[in-house]
């Protein structure tokens, strides 16, 4: 209770820190303050900007210092705040001498430029150009850009976090969080565009404060306090000057961490190592740094000592680095089963076919090594996840193992011991790919999408950012692996069901409903026509989640047909609304196409009793071409291409139209009551 009682307590502290900070600043410019207090705020603000700096420097990613716009705001008006109150005392206290504003300022007007206000103006001069013309005009230009190209990048990044999620590498929390995450960065992104505006208009008030200060100490040194006007420029330049310098510094400093924090890549490592890991991991930049700071050191005249010693030092550096990259790695023992050869062979010599297989060639043992984490084991567990989810049954595991056969970047999949899929992918490289428009190209190696066809590149990790800049949805190899496979076994699901899986899906429904199952088989249908019908829902992309309402169906209809096809067809009318809701969403209409009667009743008279269709081939492929393109048009506008026929003819037009993309076969009695149908073209 008393942990409680002081939590809530430091938590209305820390509320109540800021509105009272900004109400003590509102008092700093109206109220005079006496030196002692400059000395400490001063002090307190000199402080506060290194913080700020070394936290930009330490801290992982950009984001992780979100508040650091607002922060930057707040020092700001601080440093303005004591900038006023600073020229109140120098004013009306500056015929006293250089000690009327306070220790700190005294100190920096005399110690730091030798109280010399000559050398203390340049001093000034100099700082301020360092800090207007270098580091804040940079900082803001790369805070300008860097926010345009943020906001240009988010569609990538978003279609990449939709890979991900297909592929069963994250599920909808992380998706969720990633998507928050790509909104903080262009909201920090973007107010860091505008928060640049802040430092460079305080360099702006420090120039202008300069010369207030000056002019109206020399007026009110000569004309109110008798001073003479050497005495008075020595005073009053003396103290602006070291008012200048103590305000000057800490702006410099801010300006140094917004260039910092804008120009830094998204990596949770801190800069510190990022320059030690980047800039010191070649031998040959120490080899020929030391080779001409030698020769520099070797010209008469030059500080010969200076130059080669730390010509040493760097070649010094450089045999260590090459020593420490000849080092052998450990030895990696691969994946292999080795077995001893026996003299006799039995049964168990005999191994069952794989029903998933996924083979790797001798580069991507890595991604599939369990002793080394790797990423494509996770990858292929989300897969699993994901697609038994979906489908309502669960999948088999996939066997993994090396291959030599296998060129070293290649894999290849298998089902039932048939390869249904294979590509080529670089380990050391992510794939960049053409969601349809993008800004740019990228250098690498041209590819094109295992899992969908889409133009890809090959790039390495450090042009990441650029390519997502530039439009391009970039994963990484154990994601494009896990696509494709996610792919190859959601098209292919119908193959991964059998009669294990079905005894599975019914004895799970007989713990709620065993009358339902006793009295569905054996006794009404064999295990292999439910079997069969299960393959048929899934062949054609239908989920077979609702087991409950699929075998109450076929009880039903069981009585009257034990013909796979037709037991299909009743169940597809009574899945009709989860289906239609799956290809239209909970939209109130649905848009279809139709036949035209004509073709409608020569497709009626041509189908036979088992199925099979007669028609011309000519036929046939003006059929196939004009649907093809009417869905393609409305894939472009955004809608499902659905196409109502009769039942009849449904099965028939469903198998020949598989091939064509996103077209979705549907019986008029399919469609619920309530759904509302528009008929947006008829094909002749």
């Amino acid at each position: 209770m008393a942990d409680n009682t002081n939590n809530m307590a430091s938590g209305a502290l820390r509320s109540a820190g800021m509105p009272l900070f900004l109400l003590a600043m509102l008092c700093m410019m109206m109220l005079p303050l006496p030196p002692l207090a400059l000395d400490i705020l001063f002090t307190f603000n000199i402080a506060l900007s290194v913080a700020i700096l070394l936290t930009t420097v330490y801290v992982g990613r950009p984001l992780d210092f979100a508040v650091f716009p607002t922060i930057l705001l707040v020092v700001t008006l601080l440093r303005l705040a004591l900038n006023i109150a600073s020229t109140r005392v120098v004013l009306l206290n500056g015929h006293t001498g250089t000690s009327a504003a306070g220790k700190v300022i005294e100190a920096f007007g005399e110690f730091v430029v030798g109280g010399n206000y000559a050398v203390g103006f340049v001093i000034f001069a100099i700082l301020v150009i360092i800090n207007f013309v270098v580091v804040t005009k940079g900082a803001g230009r790369v805070s300008e850009v860097s926010a345009r190209f943020t906001l240009d990048a988010m569609p990538g990044k978003q279609m990449a976090i939709d890979a991900d999620l297909n592929a069963g590498v994250i599920d909808q929390d992380e998706a969720r969080k990633r998507r928050a995450e790509i909104g903080e960065e262009a909201d920090f992104y973007g107010s860091m565009d505008g928060s640049s505006k802040f430092v460079r208009g305080d360099a702006i008030a420090s120039i202008l404060i300069l010369f207030i200060n000056i002019i109206g100490g020399l007026i009110i040194g000569t004309s109110q306090h008798d001073l003479t006007l050497s005495a008075a420029v020595h005073n009053y330049t003396l103290l602006t000057i070291g008012d200048g310098l103590v305000a000057q510094i800490p702006s410099l400093l801010l300006s140094t961490a917004v260039a910092i924090i804008v120009t830094r890549v998204s990596r949770s490592q801190d800069m510190g190592n990022q320059m030690f890991t980047q800039l010191f991991t070649d031998h040959r930049t120490m080899f020929v740094t030391a080779a001409i700071l030698g020769i520099l050191g070797m010209i008469p005249g030059m500080p010969n000592f200076a130059f080669l010693s730390l010509a040493l030092a760097c070649a010094f550096a450089g045999f260590r680095m090459l020593k420490a990259g000849e080092a052998p790695p450990p030895p990696v023992e691969a994946p292999v089963d080795l077995e001893e050869t026996t003299a006799d062979l039995s049964w168990q010599d005999v191994d069952p076919v794989d029903l998933i297989g996924l083979e790797v060639g001798y580069r991507l043992i890595p991604l599939v090594d369990r002793q080394r984490d790797g990423a494509l084991v996770a990858r292929i567990k989300g897969v699993r996840k994901k697609l038994t989810e979906e489908l309502g049954f669960l999948v088999s595991p996939v066997h993994i193992r090396d291959n030599l056969d296998l060129s070293p970047n290649e894999y290849r999949i298998s089902l039932a011991g048939v390869t249904i899929g294979e590509g080529e992918v670089h380990i050391d490289k992510d794939l960049a790919i053409n969601p349809g428009q993008v800004f740019g190209k990228l250098n690498g190696i041209e590819t094109t999408d295992p899992a969908f066809g889409l133009d890809a590149v090959w790039i390495d990790a450090s042009q990441r950012e650029e390519a997502q800049m530039l439009g391009f949805t970039v994963v990484d190899t154990a994601t494009v692996v896990a696509t494709h496979l996610s792919q190859l076994l959601q098209s292919n699901a119908h193959e991964l069901l059998g009669h294990e899986e079905t005894q599975q899906l019914l004895d799970r429904l007989a713990v709620n409903s065993p009358k339902l199952v006793e009295e569905l088989t054996p006794k009404l249908l064999p295990m292999s026509v439910i079997t069969r019908v299960l393959q048929n829902l899934l062949q054609e992309e239908i989920s077979i989640r609702n087991i409950r309402k699929i075998a109450e169906t076929l009880a039903e209809q069981g009585t009257k047909s034990q013909e796979p096809d037709v037991l299909s067809a009743s169940v597809r009318v009574a899945l009709g609304r989860s289906i239609v809701q799956n290809v239209a969403g909970t939209r109130p209409e649905l848009s279809v196409l139709t036949l035209e009667p004509e073709l409608e009743r020569i497709l009626n008279e041509s189908v036979s009793e088992n199925g099979s269709m007669g028609l011309e081939p000519a036929m046939v492929e003006r059929l196939h071409q004009t649907l093809s393109e009417k869905a393609q048009s409305q894939e472009i506008a955004g809608e499902p291409a659905v196409l109502l026929v009769g039942p009849q003819v449904r099965p028939w037009m469903a198998r020949m139209m598989r091939s064509v993309r996103n077209l979705h076969v549907l019986a008029y009695n399919e469609i619920p009551d309530e759904k509302r149908v528009q008929m947006i073209g008829a094909v002749g």
